[in-house]
C-alpha cells in the first residue's frame, strides 16, 4: 500500500490539510481495498495552530516521513519569508531520496526553501507569486495553472487546487477509471479546465447571455469530427473575437487548446477502457491519425499510446 504523510505545520489551513485524506482516502478497489494510507503528522507530535481560530492534535511526529512514498506539504506560513525553521529542516532531511513531494497553495515555499525546486517547474497561489519570484528566482515558477508535474515533485495552486493535483495522482497511479470513481465520491469534477488565471479576474460580460458553455456542450458530443473556431462562435451567437475572448476568460484556454485537452482525456478513457487498436481510438478521440494522437499524447503525458495502455490497464 503507498503510503502518504501529510506535514502539519504551524499556520497550516485546515481545509488544504484535509485534502490528502480525504481524495486518497476514497481511492479503493472494486473490493474496497484501499490504494493508500495516509498519516498525518507534526514536525514533533504536538498540536500546531491553524490559521483559523483552534489548535490541531496528531498522534504522529515527523518519524513517519522517512517510510513514506509521497510526502504532502498543505498550505503554511511557514517560510513565507523565504526562511525555513531548523526543525522542519532537519524533518524532511528525513525523507528518503525519490519520495514523491507535493505541495498545496503555499505549501511550495517550504519546499522551494529546502532547494528541491530549484530549476524546476512549480507553481503556487498566484497573489503570493511574485513574493514567490523573488524569495526562489532559481524556481520556475507558473502562477497560471492550478497545478504543475514535474515527475517526482507536483505543487498546486491554492485551496481547491489541491483537489485537482490529488485527483491527478490518483490518474497517474491507477487510472481515470479511479480517479472518477474518487471524483464521484467526493462530490467534485474530475477534472477542471482552465488554470488561476480564471480566478485572477472576473470582467463583466458585455450580456448575462453571452457564455460559451453551449458550445463547449456541442463541441464535447462531437470530438471525433473536426471543429473549427467559426462553428463553435456561430453556436455561441458570438463573433470570432468575441468568442475567442469570452472563452478564455472562462475557461483560461483557447478554444484549440481546450479541444485538444478534450481529446486527450478521451483518448486515454478509450485506451484504458477499451481494446481498440490506435488508429481507432485517434478516430473516435477526433486526432484523425495515431502520429497525432501520439504527438499529443507524448505533449501532454510524456508518454506514448501503447506505453499508457500497457500502465494502466495493468493497473
Amino acid at each position: 500500500m503507498h503510503r502518504v504523510a501529510v506535514l502539519a505545520l504551524d499556520g497550516v489551513i485546515p481545509f488544504e490539510l484535509s485534502i490528502p485524506s480525504r481524495l486518497f482516502g476514497a481511492a479503493t478497489t472494486a473490493d474496497g481495498t484501499p490504494y493508500y494510507e495516509t498519516i498525518t503528522c507534526t514536525v514533533d507530535g504536538r498540536p500546531v495552530q491553524t490559521q483559523a481560530d483552534f489548535t490541531i492534535s496528531v498522534p504522529h511526529d515527523a518519524t513517519v516521513l522517512a517510510g513514506a512514498d509521497t510526502v504532502v506539504i498543505p498550505s503554511t506560513t511557514v517560510a513565507v519569508d523565504g526562511v525555513l525553521p531548523d526543525e522542519v529542516t532537519a524533518a524532511l532531511a528525513t525523507v528518503r531520496p525519490g519520495t514523491r513531494l507535493v505541495s498545496i497553495c503555499l505549501g511550495a515555499f517550504v519546499l522551494a526553501a529546502t532547494g528541491v525546486l530549484d530549476g524546476r517547474r512549480a507553481t503556487t497561489h498566484w497573489w503570493h507569486a511574485e513574493r514567490f519570484r523573488e524569495l526562489f528566482p532559481r524556481v520556475l515558477v507558473n502562477p497560471d495553472v492550478l497545478f504543475v508535474d514535474d515527475g517526482d515533485v507536483l505543487t498546486s495552486a491554492g485551496a481547491a487546487a489541491g483537489v485537482d493535483l490529488c485527483l491527478h495522482m490518483v490518474r497517474r497511479d491507477h487510472g481515470s477509471a479511479v480517479a472518477n470513481l474518487v471524483a464521484r465520491r467526493c462530490v467534485v469534477p474530475p477534472w477542471r479546465d482552465g488554470g488561476q488565471a480564471q480566478y485572477v479576474q472576473h470582467p463583466v460580460r458585455e450580456s448575462a447571455e453571452a457564455t460559451t458553455a453551449a458550445a463547449r456542450a456541442w463541441a464535447m458530443e462531437r470530438l471525433d469530427q473536426p471543429i473549427g473556431l467559426d462553428e463553435l462562435a456561430a453556436r455561441a451567437g458570438m463573433s470570432r473575437r468575441t468568442f475567442t475572448r469570452h472563452f478564455r476568460d472562462e475557461v483560461g484556454l483557447s478554444p484549440g487548446q481546450w479541444l485538444t485537452r478534450q481529446r486527450v482525456e478521451l483518448a486515454r478513457d478509450l485506451l484504458e477502457t477499451t481494446d481498440l487498436p490506435a488508429e481507432a481510438v485517434a478516430r473516435r478521440a477526433g486526432f484523425g491519425t495515431a502520429a497525432a494522437m501520439r504527438h499529443h499524447l507524448r505533449a501532454t503525458l510524456g508518454t506514448s499510446p501503447m506505453t499508457y495502455r500497457r500502465t494502466f490497464r495493468a493497473s
